[in-house]
């Protein structure tokens, strides 16, 4: 089996952050992940990535192996994990070609494999705080090194997809404040979590939801819209993911993330 310590999920358009790759196939016992994976260095860092959808993005949000990808990863021996992804807004003072560094999360999927632990130990896992805050502040400060128009929280709603919100929904969402809107987040940061690694979102807004529809210029999000922003903003997104991972400590300390399990099993 080969070694990698950081992880990188990465999403749509996103399929060619390293260079000087070695691909692996890995089965896990969740059955096979989205893609090979594919390991290389960046800044002496051995770095996993594995496309979510695939490399032709093939997969759908709501049929990806959540648990398989995530196994995968820790495999090889990640302890941290990136997961960038392309996001809509939700308000109008993050905007297309802004970065939120997400700190909460609101789950409106429905039916997915969403734990590694379904017996016999029942596991409890805190989520009060699901993002690492140590990977979080680092991506914080990489983004303002690199002056990229960049929000330090936000609430991603995750939805199952494939198709986007309507109106009400969108609206609905709008109303609680919640910031962002995504198909993949969930449950992914949750699995990390269960497997004791470190995860932080990037979320990369490429449009305004449909809930915005009504202020000046915003129309309803399309698939070719999504993607034509992605590709627009795709080498700032790479830059950013290449400084932080040059920038992670090689060994991790007071992290809450390295002892998720520690007081989360209940024993009879």
């Amino acid at each position: 089996m080969p070694e990698a310590e950081i992880g990188v999920f990465g999403g749509s358009g996103f399929y060619a952050l390293l260079e000087e790759v070695e691909e692996h196939p890995i089965e896990t016992p969740y059955g096979p992940p989205s893609d090979v994976v594919v390991i290389g260095e960046v800044a002496g860092r051995k770095v996993a990535f594995l496309p979510r959808h695939g490399r032709r993005h093939q997969i759908p949000p709501h049929a990806i192996n959540y648990r398989a990808n995530v196994y995968a990863m820790k495999m090889l021996g990640v302890q941290r994990i990136i997961g960038p992804c392309a996001a809509g807004s939700l308000q109008p003072h993050v905007r297309p070609g802004d970065f939120v560094i997400c700190d909460q999360f609101v789950d409106r999927t429905s039916g997915r494999k969403d734990t590694f632990y379904d017996g016999p130990i029942t596991t409890h896992v805190s989520t009060a705080d699901p993002y690492c805050p140590q990977l979080r502040a680092l991506a914080i400060a990489t983004a303002r090194e690199l002056q990229l128009p960049v929000h330090e929280r936000g609430t991603v709603v995750v939805i199952q997809g494939p198709r986007f919100s309507t109106r009400a929904e969108s609206r609905w969402y709008r109303s609680q404040g919640w910031e962002v809107i995504n198909m993949t987040q969930y449950p992914e940061c949750v699995l990390a979590r269960e497997l004791e690694m470190c995860y932080v979102n990037i979320s990369l807004i490429t449009d305004y939801d449909v809930g915005l529809e009504g202020e000046p210029g915003i129309t309803p999000v399309t698939a070719e819209e999504v993607m034509r922003a992605f590709r627009a903003n795709n080498e700032r997104l790479r830059e950013l993911i290449l400084r932080l991972i040059a920038k992670i400590p090689r060994e991790r300390q007071d992290c809450p993330c390295a002892s998720a399990l520690q007081h989360a099993r209940v024993h009879a």
